[in-house]
């Protein structure tokens, strides 16, 4: 029989990005409308389930290499009804992608790094370019799909080479300055990309203040 007869050796296409896949990716929040200004959720960022669950709803594009423009979604929880489990990862998330954006050591303790693992509010997210692990769940319908988990941080060693750039210094301390001893330096002005049109974002961001 012919290959337009017979189709079981055409090639699967699930048309996956391979697990454990390190690329650099930039986050876009598509905005749910939900705010409580007693958990810092403003902005209209915040999206609220059916089931009561809150999250940012997150849009991660591969901004360079052989994924380049491809899009993995994944939602980043702010809190769930079953219990704290959700929100702990997604703090988890959040403060992996400032340091894997912000140059900074995660086990840099310096006062210089804590000012970095804070943001003002959601605005400060929405925009920003960091090194992602690209990891595999699964869908509403149990089908395959990318999503990202974590961030990776100036202590792995592939941090520099993905990221294209010496990691900014906060007090040398860490694998941030180690890093930097072995890779061209990063011009002083370069920072995460903000969209200017974010509310609350006037110039630098607020954590280079």
């Amino acid at each position: 029989m012919g290959s337009w007869n017979d189709f079981n050796d055409a090639q699967s296409n699930s048309n996956l990005i391979p697990k454990g896949t390190l690329a650099k990716v930039r986050l876009t929040i598509r905005p749910g409308g939900f705010d409580d200004a007693s958990q810092g959720w403003t902005g209209g960022y915040a999206t609220r389930g059916s089931t009561g669950a809150v999250y940012l709803n997150g849009e991660f594009t591969v901004t360079e290499g052989q994924y380049a423009r491809r899009k993995i979604f994944t939602l980043i929880g702010l809190y769930s009804p079953k219990g704290p489990d959700w929100a702990n990862m997604g703090r988890s998330l959040v403060r992996g992608m400032l340091n894997s954006a912000r140059g900074i050591s995660d086990k840099d303790m310096s006062a210089e790094a804590q000012a970095a693992r804070r943001i003002n509010g959601f605005a400060d997210l929405d925009g920003i370019e960091f090194i992602a692990r690209i990891d595999i769940g699964t869908d509403a319908s149990g089908d395959d799909k990318n999503e990202i988990r974590s961030a990776v941080t100036p202590d792995h060693r592939d941090y520099a080479q993905v990221m294209g750039t010496a990691p900014l210094q906060f007090g040398g301390h860490g694998a941030a300055g180690h890093a930097a001893q072995h890779t061209t330096p990063a011009a002083p002005a370069h920072q995460p990309s903000q969209p200017a049109s974010a509310p609350g974002f006037a110039g630098r961001p607020s954590w280079a203040q």
